[in-house]
């Protein structure tokens, strides 16, 4: 596949959707305020039953941001005028007055906390099915360690989706760390389910140079197979299945690989505002569980590669935005799996609008 495509200046928010807005242990009985689709919201743990609240993070009466405040057991007290609120955002106090007006509330946010990871749901709250959340099991398993952390990219988050299902740019950003001249020269497969809004993209490198990144945390020394097998669940969850081992140890007729080192590395992709991302990471491993100095390794390292893309895709956003208007990019065959998540982006985002718009009229 080979094209000259437009790409556009910002990436459509497909609102009825599932967000990670935090790892769970960053919830606790502080307001933590994190500003996703453009939409501020406070999160904190109930003292009553340790669940996370989430709530819009502007107060019904001056628009003073919640996180300014403090907690009250339960209720959030604002910072400027003592508006008091409960976790289901209902004001239930006001300074110098019993009457507390019937529209003096926030909105409040489904949430849902899984696998380690905190989900909230931006658009219509009836339509918000706990169930469809996708997972990563993993990041909560004690069978694999995990290492992890966060950092926020001022550029459009489709550049960060486009960044994550192209990986030959390992070859030549990350060069050194996890990139190796093969990631680049071997061919992809991509499968594409629309409907699910599931896209798969993978790499299967036969007899590969080990780069930094597995040789000190194995210990491998020579060369390896090493799969990438990807499946981007849109719009916020990336999986990178990947599987290393010496050359020549392939999986068994029924699947297994117990001679193989396997490591599933997570994403989750939020957009904060127009320009600006939250890039949550995560490494887990099965093998060196125990191993502090393997795990401390495995976060240093990988943080230094995201904070690689973190400067690149800064860089690439500066750059777009003294495009002229109806400039042209170059597709090519590596960029079919992130060109297929633009589409299935477009179609969430449409028939959010749609959505919107009929519940408008009613």
């Amino acid at each position: 596949m080979t094209g000259v495509t437009t790409l556009a200046r910002m990436t459509a928010f497909a609102r009825n959707q599932w967000y990670v807005a935090a790892y769970g242990r960053e919830i606790g009985r502080e307001l933590l305020g994190r500003t996703i689709l453009n939409e501020p919201i406070a999160f904190y743990r109930a003292e009553s039953d340790d669940t996370v609240i989430a709530l819009a993070d502007r107060c019904v009466h001056r628009r003073y941001p919640l996180t300014a405040g403090r907690l009250d057991g339960d209720t959030v007290v604002c910072g400027y005028h003592g508006f008091t609120y409960d976790t289901g955002g209902a004001c239930v106090f006001v300074p110098g007055q019993k009457r507390v007006p019937r529209t003096a509330r926030v909105r409040s946010y489904p949430v849902v906390e899984q696998d380690s990871l905190v989900w909230v749901w931006i658009g219509d709250p009836a339509l918000a099915d706990p169930g469809s959340v996708p997972r990563a099991p993993w990041l909560a398993d004690p069978r694999w360690t995990t290492v992890g952390g966060m950092e926020p990219i001022d550029a459009d988050y489709g550049l960060l989706v486009d960044n994550l299902l192209d990986l030959s740019h390992e070859t030549y950003l990350h060069s050194g760390y996890i990139g190796t001249p093969e990631v680049a020269e071997t061919p992809i497969t991509t499968e594409v389910d629309e409907g699910a809004g599931v896209v798969r993209v993978s790499r299967h490198m036969d007899d590969a140079e080990c780069p930094p990144f597995y040789a000190r945390s194995t210990g491998i020394d020579g060369r390896i197979t090493r799969w990438q097998d990807i499946e981007y669940h849109a719009p916020c969850l990336y999986l990178l299945h990947s599987r290393i081992a010496p050359v020549g140890v392939l999986p068994a007729p029924d699947g297994s690989d117990p001679d193989a080192f396997h490591v599933e590395i997570t994403y989750a992709i939020t957009p904060s505002t127009d320009h600006h991302v939250y890039d949550f990471w995560a490494v887990s491993r099965d093998f060196a569980q125990d191993d502090e100095e393997v795990t401390t390794f495995l976060h240093d390292l990988n943080r230094t590669v995201v904070l690689q893309d973190v400067a690149a895709l800064n860089l690439l956003q500066k750059a777009l935005d003294t495009e002229r208007e109806g400039y042209q990019e170059l597709s090519i065959n590596i960029d079919t799996g992130g060109l297929a998540a633009r589409r299935i982006l477009a179609r969430l985002a449409a028939e959010g609008e749609r959505t919107s718009a009929v519940a408008a009229t009613k």
